[in-house]
Parts: C-alpha cells; sequence; structure tokens
C-alpha cells in the first residue's frame, strides 16, 4: 500500500523509509493519475522515528537531478526502498492537435546516481501517437535530462 503525502508533511517529519505513522486517509478518486493508493491523509503521527535511512531530498532537488528511465524489474527488485527510485503515473498527450485526448501509464524512473550498480535502463519507452505513428524514447534522453550530473551525484 503507497501512501502520498503533502510536501508540508515531509519538510515538517522528515519521513524516510522504516519510520512507523498512522493516520486516516481516502483512496485516490482514479488509479490511473495517481501514483499512490491512498492521500489526503488526516491525523498524522509518527510512532517509531528512528530509520537508518537517509530523509529524502526535496522535490525540486529531484526535478533539478533528472530522470533516467528504469527498468520495472528493477525497481521491483532493487529499488522501492532507494530514496531515488520511482513509479510514477505518467500522462500522454496522443495528438497535438487534439490536446484533450490523454492515454495513461505508470513508469518507473532513476534520480539516483549514474554510477549505481543496481541501475538498468530496461526497454526504450514507445508511445504511440496520431495516426498510429510511434515514437520511441531512445537513450539520448536520459543522457540529455541528466547531462549536468557527474557519475557519483
Amino acid at each position: 500500500m503507497l501512501v502520498g503525502i503533502s510536501e508540508k508533511l515531509q519538510e515538517k517529519h522528515q519521513l524516510r523509509v522504516g519510520v512507523v505513522v498512522s493516520g486516516c486517509c481516502k483512496p485516490v478518486e482514479d488509479s490511473k493519475l495517481e501514483s499512490v493508493d491512498y492521500y489526503r491523509v488526516t491525523g498524522f503521527k509518527v510512532f517509531e522515528a528512528e530509520s537508518e535511512q537517509p530523509v529524502p531530498p526535496s522535490l525540486e532537488t529531484y526535478r533539478q537531478r533528472g530522470p533516467r528511465r528504469l527498468a520495472a524489474k528493477t525497481y521491483e527488485t532493487a529499488c522501492t526502498s532507494c530514496m531515488w527510485g520511482c513509479r510514477m503515473a505518467v500522462e500522454i498527450i496522443v495528438d497535438q492537435w487534439k490536446p484533450w485526448i490523454r492515454k495513461y501509464r505508470t513508469e518507473t524512473f532513476c534520480y539516483g546516481p549514474k554510477s549505481c550498480k543496481n541501475y538498468r535502463p530496461g526497454p526504450n519507452r514507445r508511445v504511440t501517437g496520431r495516426n498510429k505513428m510511434v515514437y520511441i524514447e531512445e537513450d539520448w534522453v536520459d543522457e540529455m535530462l541528466t547531462e549536468h550530473r557527474g557519475e557519483d551525484e
């Protein structure tokens, strides 16, 4: 079960993997638009704050670092507890001339160091668009999004 929390709640409690919490939340209204199962947490309490895991950085840090595609199998087996691995709901505009036509899918990404021993890119992502044209997101996209980073950042 995955629960989405606000950026403010994260800033206040500095949550990380292994922290025990409780609260009430609602199921997401449309699962294809969200990466979590529940959100809108109320009555939030931290019961056990001890964890040896690092506190994840802010969302702005992730945006600045830039993502690389991550093989879904690698995410499931090695990256679910890593602060740099994530599974996100992705919205795809199929036809730029009809932007209200959209598709949704879940994709996995890595924001971690380029030198990570667990990282596997998986297959190039494919998007079918207008008139059944296919866009293939090749390796140069990941390289462009992360070219400002060194191997260990």
